[in-house]
This record gives structure tokens, C-alpha cells and sequence, in this order.
């Protein structure tokens, strides 16, 4: 059998099942992951929790890739359907060897793969191990060994204690909030989460099917946002927050139907961690507003920016001691979790400063809409890397940025123009002082990158 070795991304494995990943394949990467495993962690028997999004193909999956890990030696720490905050909470909180959790996060429906990550939950990317399992894989020649046993773990409980244990929920008002989980399996956490608050609960698409009936469980899209939108509405909801497909990103709506910008949620979240924990650092990706490094600045913190994706915020994170990260996918970082994603914490810290204020979250949020940014918008290019020369050429004269992509700063406008890590287009990100520059600048470049 031929492999797609495309399968093997940046920072996961990924693909149309059965075409590209079916379960040879995962079975080959759980006999790889023990044995790379064991050659970085030197241990005895491995435990490796593995955790699975409720995608059609993931319980087939699960049992090809459980069966590889057990049959070369590993103990597979079965916990069931898991959020992937929750597979690497399990690995970290209770000090696995590993994990793997079977998803393809935003991905339409025939898409599945799998996040892994070693000890403490530490991402493996395509820069500390995945070339190196790819390897393994593509080779297939793995030796016999005792077998590994499956244990089965309950860790949802425990994980939502685990976000809960810094908040009151006596101090959180009884809210409205709209909640989209997209039929995905964020939809097994929302009830049990919000069931020691006051809080009214409209949660639409709560019904697990992985074939993602209603729309595809990627929320960056405003298509997928309008039936939350016209909830919020119809009742009158103070928020709307919507996950992806395997619960690792959330996207707030304000009560006034309008999506909120990853990168103002990460301002705000800076903000309040700031004022009670002043010069912590706060990690921001470089698509994000300036507003988010003002906003660090005025509340005494030190604003780091950096590369975007999971794994290379993680490995920042940990090397400089940084508090809070955010980015603007809606992607949210905290060092007390491990350094991984913690969309519930954030959910938390803003319903505690609506709570306080008794405002709107649009009030709250206001203050940040001091620029125009364009968003993500994506290109198809034949030659990538031509393009982005070309652009470093005509655009000399600002300061550059290469530590993803190609960033250009100017005093009145910025742009950013990067190569996707999970699809095959470039994408280009402005920002200006006024509409009008925006617009501009926006149309130029964008007859750069079609010409």
C-alpha cells in the first residue's frame, strides 16, 4: 500500500479517510509512537492516553491505532470520546507518557487524523518528532514485543473541576448564553460545565453526529455563525460562543449578534490577568491587531509576539515563562493548564468580568476597535515561496518580520502574508488606521498575489 506522506502536517497527522488515513495507517503510527516514545523517554512500559472526537471514522481508528500501540508494547488509557483540551489535560494532569487524540479539529466530516503529544503534554510537531514517525510509518518494519494491556479512564469530571477551581459559580450572574457545539464533541461538556451556574443555556447542535449535519464545526466561517447569531437575537442572549470540532478554539458573538475578534478576546484576557499579575508576559500570533501589544503595554505586561500554531506557542511558552497566550483563530493558551489550550478558563474569566461590571460584552470590547484589520484571506498561488519574494521586494522600505511568513510594518498600516500549515493557499492579513487605507492596501496586494 502507498502512503500519502502529505498526511504528515506541521504539528498533527491529517487526511480524508479513507483515501489518505485509514487503519493500516493508524495502526502503523501507534506502533511508531510507542517506539519513538521509548527512544526519547527511555522509560519502562509506556501509558499513552487515547482519546477520540465522535467522527464517523474515529471508532474504527481507535481500535486499528490502540491495537498497534498494545501489540508493540504500550498501555493504551482508553478515555473515551475527549475534547483534545481534555486528551492533553489527562496526559499532563495525571502524568502519562503520552497521547494521541483522533480528530481533525475544524475539518468537514470525510477528514480525520490525529494530534500527538509526549509527556507533560508537549506537542510532537514536524520539528521535535513527526518527520521521525513519518519515517517509521512509511516503513512499516516494526519487531514483536510483550503486549501492552487497554485500561479505561473517566478524566471529563475531573477536567471540568480542574477549570472550575479558580471561579466561584455563586459569582457568575445568570446569563443568557448561546452555544453552537456543531454536533461535535464539545456538545458532551457544555451541560455538565454549566450545571453548577444560573445560567440559561441555548445550546444548538448538542447532538453528537459526525457527519456534521447542520454546518462544519469550523467557526471562523460567518456562515456557520448565523443560526447562533439569530439565537442571540431571538432571545435576547448577553453572549454567544461557538467551539470547533474538537473543542480546542471557541469564538465569542456579543449580545448585538457581532463575531468578536480572537485577538480583542486575548487583549481583554490580558487585561484582566494583568491587573493582578502585572509584568507577566503575554504571548500574541503576529496576525493579530496592535492593539492587543498596546493594550499589554498600558496594563504593565511584556507583549510577546510569535509564530502561529499550537505546538510553536506551546514550546514559546515554556521556554520564556509565559502567563497568557492568545491567538487569533481563537486558539487560547495558559500556563496554570499546562500550557495548552483553555477555552473554558477563558469562557470563565469573561463571564466573572461581565458579572463585575454588569456591562455588555460589546462595551467591554469597544475600547480595542481602534483599527481596521481586514481579517484572514486566502489565496490560491502556484509558486508560494516566488510570491512572497516578490512582496518582500516591492515592500523594501518597512520594517520586516520573517518569523512566519513575510510581516511588513509601516507607521500608518501593516500586512502579513503566510503559508497556510493546514491547506494549500497563502494567506494575507492588513491592518490600517483607516477604512479607506485598508481598503487599499488590501486591493493591492491582493493584485500581487493574482498576478
Amino acid at each position: 500500500m502507498k502512503i500519502n506522506s502529505n498526511i504528515f502536517r506541521a504539528y498533527d497527522v491529517r487526511g480524508i479517510y479513507p483515501k489518505e488515513i485509514d487503519e493500516d495507517i493508524a495502526y502503523r503510527l501507534g506502533k511508531a509512537f510507542v517506539v519513538f516514545l521509548e527512544k526519547k523517554q527511555k522509560l519502562g512500559k509506556l501509558n499513552i492516553v487515547v482519546g477520540r472526537d465522535n467522527r464517523l471514522s474515529s471508532p474504527s481508528l481507535f481500535g486499528s491505532l490502540t491495537k498497534g500501540i498494545i501489540e508493540q508494547g504500550g498501555n493504551v488509557i482508553d478515555i473515551g470520546f475527549a475534547t483534545t483540551p481534555m486528551l492533553y489535560f489527562a496526559v499532563a494532569h495525571f502524568g502519562f507518557d503520552g497521547g494521541i487524540n483522533i480528530t481533525a479539529s475544524h475539518n468537514p466530516s470525510q477528514y480525520n487524523g490525529f494530534k500527538l503529544v509526549r509527556k507533560k503534554a508537549i506537542p510532537i510537531s514536524e520539528k521535535n518528532g513527526i518527520k521521525e514517525i513519518k519515517k517509521m510509518v512509511l516503513k512499516g518494519n516494526f519487531k514483536g514485543k510483550k503486549k501492552g494491556k487497554k485500561l479505561k479512564k473517566k478524566v471529563l469530571e475531573e477536567y471540568i473541576e480542574f477549570n472550575w477551581k479558580r471561579f466561584n459559580p455563586q459569582n457568575i450572574k445568570p446569563f443568557k448564553i448561546v452555544v453552537d457545539t456543531a454536533n461535535a464533541i464539545t456538545g458532551t461538556v457544555i451541560p455538565k460545565f454549566f450545571k453548577r451556574t444560573n445560567c440559561k443555556i441555548y445550546h444548538l447542535y448538542s447532538k453528537l453526529d459526525g457527519s456534521f449535519p447542520n454546518h462544519n464545526p469550523d467557526p471562523l466561517i460567518k456562515e456557520n455563525l448565523k443560526k447562533l447569531c439569530r439565537k442571540i437575537k431571538l432571545e435576547r442572549a448577553n453572549l454567544g460562543v461557538a467551539f470547533d470540532g474538537d473543542g480546542d478554539r471557541i469564538i465569542f458573538v456579543d449580545e448585538k449578534n457581532k463575531i468578536i475578534s480572537g485577538d480583542f478576546i486575548t487583549a481583554l484576557i490580558a487585561e484582566l490577568i494583568l491587573k493582578k499579575k502585572p509584568k507577566s508576559k503575554i504571548f500574541y500570533d503576529i496576525r493579530s491587531s496592535n492593539i492587543v501589544k498596546e493594550v499589554i503595554k498600558e496594563n504593565n505586561g511584556i507583549p510577546i509576539a510569535g509564530r502561529i500554531g499550537h505546538s510553536f506557542v506551546k514550546e514559546k511558552m515554556r521556554k520564556e515563562e509565559i502567563a497568557f497566550a492568545g491567538e487569533f483563530s481563537g486558539h487560547y493558551y495558559h500556563k496554570d493548564h499546562y500550557f495548552c489550550e483553555c477555552p473554558f478558563y477563558v469562557l470563565l474569566k469573561i463571564l466573572k468580568i461581565l458579572s463585575e461590571k454588569q456591562e455588555p460584552i460589546s462595551k467591554l470590547i469597544r475600547p480595542f476597535k481602534k483599527y481596521f484589520h481586514s481579517g484572514e484571506v486566502n489565496f490560491k498561488v502556484k509558486n508560494k515561496k516566488k510570491a512572497l519574494e516578490a512582496l518582500r521586494d516591492k515592500f523594501r522600505g518597512g520594517k520586516t518580520l520573517k518569523i512566519d511568513g513575510l510581516r511588513v510594518d509601516f507607521k500608518d498600516w501593516w500586512f502579513l502574508v503566510r503559508l497556510s500549515n493546514t491547506e494549500p493557499v497563502v494567506r494575507l492579513t492588513v491592518e490600517a488606521k483607516t477604512k479607506r487605507l485598508l481598503k487599499q492596501k488590501t486591493h493591492f496586494i491582493s493584485n500581487l498575489l493574482h498576478s
